[in-house]
This record gives C-alpha cells, structure tokens and sequence, in this order.
C-alpha cells in the first residue's frame, strides 16, 4: 500500500534486515554466491537492484542500503504545491524486498573502500564483490548570495508543502487587490531545470482558476542560453511559445550574482524585483567518496556504456551520483539498467547485452495540457559541453496535448506499482505493454 509508513522501520541509523533466514543459511553452507551491495533507494538504485534479481535470480546475493524505508517518486512531487498529499508519493520498500529475497539496511553510507572491497555505514561495516553507487545529489543554495535566506527552493517534499503555503498567501494578497509579482529562477550549475519549468506553466493556469492571474505577474529568468536547453532547440522553441500565450515573461542567458529582499541581480547588470521567489539550486553529489575519482561538485567519473567506476574493477554508479551532466529520473534508469546488465554479465561469464545509451524521455505538466519530449543525447569530444542533442537523429520528437496529461499519469502509477512489488522499470511484458503505449501516443501526438 502506498503512502503508509511500517512499525518496524524506526530512526535513521537503525539497520533493518529483510534477509530469511533459509538464505543466510545457504549463503554460510556454500559460500560462493557473487554479493552485489547497492547504495542508495531513488531510481538508479531501486532499478539497478531489481534488475540483478530479474537478470540473475538466486545465483547473487543482494543487500540494498538507504537511508529511509521508502521510494519517493519525485517527479510528481511537483503536485504537492498544488494540494497533493506529499505522502502519496511515498511506496514502502518492505514488501518488495522480501518478495525478492533482497536484504536491506536502512543506515548512512560514510564511505567506500575500493581494496578491501568494503562500504562504511553509520552503525557497522559491510562487504562487497561488486558494489552499485546510487546515491544521488542534493542542492547547494548557499552557491548563490541571498538564494536560501529569501528564495524558496524545490526539492524535498518539504520544501513544496512550503512553495505551498506561500502560494495560498500570494493569492490571498491578490485577493485583496495588491498585485503581486512571482519570479521563477534557474542559476548555474542546476543540471535539472524541467520541473521548475513545469511549476511555472502549473502556476500559470492554478492561478487562472483561482481568477488572480491579472493581479500577478509572472517572470522567468535563467541562465540558461535556451529554455531547457539540455534537451536541444525544441523546446525551447515549445516553451517560448507557452511563455507568450500565457503572459509569461522569460528571459535566457540572466546568470543570478545574488539575491536580496525583493530583488534579484544579475551578471549582465540587470536586476528583477520579485514578491515570491522560486528557485532550484546548483547541484552537488549528496555523498562524496575520497576513494573514486570524482569532479568538483562530488559526482563520479565512470566508463559511459557500462557505469563502472574509472578504474576501478567492480565499482558501478547509477543515476544522479555519477558525472553524466544531465540529472533525470529516466536517465537514471537507464543507467541503473547498464550498470546491473555489466555485474550480471559478468557474474553470468557473458557479454553484456545493453549498454547506457542517453535518451531523455519526459512529460512536462501543464495542468490544462502537458509536452512530450523524447530526447536522443550523444557524446561530445568538448569537457565544456560534454553531452548535447543529438537533433539528427528521427527519433527526437516533441508534442503538445492534453492527452499527455493521460501519459504522465500513467507514468506516475507504473513506476512505483513496479517498483512496490520489487520489479524492474524496463522488464517484462508490463513493460513492452507500457512502452507500445507511449510509441503509439508518440507517433500520433509529437512530431
């Protein structure tokens, strides 16, 4: 059941262990079972794990670790502003790790030892033959003067229920005939803008119907040379027309200095007065590790196709952790995909048979209508721009409709129904079934 916390999960460095017993036992008699750790319960992790049980069956041993007891899907927390229940975004992992035969310790990771192969938690040591990095990022809102003592940010469940309260109060003060002006802000070193993007156009048509939007001004600035401009010059051709239908004023390429109480001011000299500011952060790695090679900001370097740790034999990273630029939830599955294809081949003495291939896949809200973006990236031989749209390609399609308001939904039911029962997002026939569906909606509905 989702949304529901279980009586045995308590505190955040208690070590819960879902492990029967029949196969503690069997571990001890034989011990020969290859062990796979995995570090961290957001999408690469989650997917990576289920992935080596559906792969490898019983022929692996699997410890997943994370810091709470449930999966939250993120992505459509960007409701929870809007009056969704932040709890129904929140999928207990009990039932799916017992189902699996997957041991799980709810603890801290505070490092990793390549040679031995050991993880250090908060309460206890633990060992690996091969180990997955899953551990995300987090936001640096200190990165920019005055961003976290006057913006509210977006990114925990906490924050939106916060965005919320300051909604309602902006409304109330419309109400009153005061006019007000909501600020949008995207600085560098953000490597996810969509949901910001989705917030901005969601709080275009909730203030409509909440008959204040002639009272607030709405403005968006980012830094950003083209509107989500990771994924390539369509949308931002799609976002600029949503901007000038609704009334939105956006601005690109305005690099924030610093904020201060009811202003914002930028590089190029400019400055932006504000009411209610909403910001999402720089990025960091919310774990750091001393013992892999790692960029400034703490992500980690790996090998593209397989995820495997640079130079190191038997350290993967899946997900936000590692240095791909652009962080997603579905590029995260890919990449927790590729990385327990490699462990399982080679537990298995096979070649692996996929490898990461980025391909961004999103749904960006709207509320009266959503946009498709299916987004091919590829590699570039530029460390400034290390990854860019690959715009070549036929299969870079984009669509506006109100219909995928319907795919979004869907989106958000499948994941963590998959997820709750301890199975692989890419796997299985329910997912050749969801995958025909959103080609079938792509092929009549984006271009």
């Amino acid at each position: 059941m989702r949304g529901k916390r279980f009586a045995s999960f308590l505190g955040l460095n208690e070590v819960v262990h879902f492990e029967p017993k029949v196969n503690l036992l069997r571990r001890e008699i034989m011990g020969a079972r290859p062990k796979v750790v995995v570090l961290g319960g957001g999408f690469g992790g989650l997917e990576a794990t289920f992935y080596l049980r559906y792969k490898l069956g019983d022929r692996v041993d699997l410890t997943l670790v994370s810091d709470r007891d449930y999966f939250l899907f993120k992505p459509n927390t960007i409701y929870i502003p809007f009056g969704e229940d932040p709890e129904s975004f929140k999928v207990p992992l009990a039932d799916a790790v017992k189902r699996k035969n997957i041991e799980f310790i709810k603890d801290v990771v505070r490092g990793v030892e390549p040679q031995p192969r050991k993880v250090g938690l908060g309460t206890r040591e633990i060992g690996y033959d091969y180990l997955v990095v899953a551990t995300g990022a987090d936001l640096r809102p200190a990165e920019i003067p005055g961003l976290q003592e006057h913006a509210v940010t977006v990114w925990t469940p906490e924050e939106m229920l916060r965005l919320r309260e300051a909604l309602k109060k902006l409304v109330e003060e419309a109400r009153s005939g005061m006019r007000r002006r909501l600020l949008f802000l995207i600085p560098p070193n953000n490597r996810c803008s969509g949901p910001l993007y989705e917030m901005c156009l969601m709080s275009d048509t909730w203030l409509r119907r909440q008959g204040v939007r002639d009272l607030v001004d709405i403005t968006w600035t980012t830094f950003e040379a083209g509107f989500i401009q990771a994924f390539g010059p369509r949308l931002d051709t799609v976002v600029a027309a949503e901007f000038e239908e609704r009334g939105i004023k956006g601005f690109k390429g305005f690099v924030v200095t610093s904020v201060e109480p009811g202003v914002v001011k930028y590089q190029n000299g400019e400055t932006r007065e504000y009411d209610l500011l909403v910001s999402f952060p720089p990025y960091i790695a919310k774990e750091t590790y001393a013992t892999l090679p790692s960029d400034d900001r703490g992500f980690i370097h790996v090998e593209p196709d397989s995820r495997r740790v640079k130079g190191q034999a038997c350290v993967f990273v899946a997900g936000d952790a590692a240095d791909f630029p652009i962080k997603q939830a579905f590029l995260a599955l890919l990449q927790g995909d590729a990385a327990a294809e490699h462990i399982a081949a080679e537990i298995m003495g096979k070649a692996p048979q996929l490898k990461f291939e980025p391909m961004s896949m999103c749904v960006m809200e709207e509320f009266n209508r959503a946009t498709f973006a299916q987004v091919p990236l590829k590699y570039t031989d530029d460390p400034l721009k290390p990854v860019t749209v690959a715009t070549e390609q036929g299969n870079y399609k984009v669509g506006v409709s109100p219909m995928w308001r319907l795919g979004k939904k869907l989106l958000g039911v499948y994941a963590p129904w998959r997820f709750g029962h301890g199975e692989p997002f890419h796997a299985g026939f329910t997912w050749e079934a969801m995958d025909m569906g959103l080609k079938v909606m792509a092929k009549l509905m984006a271009e």
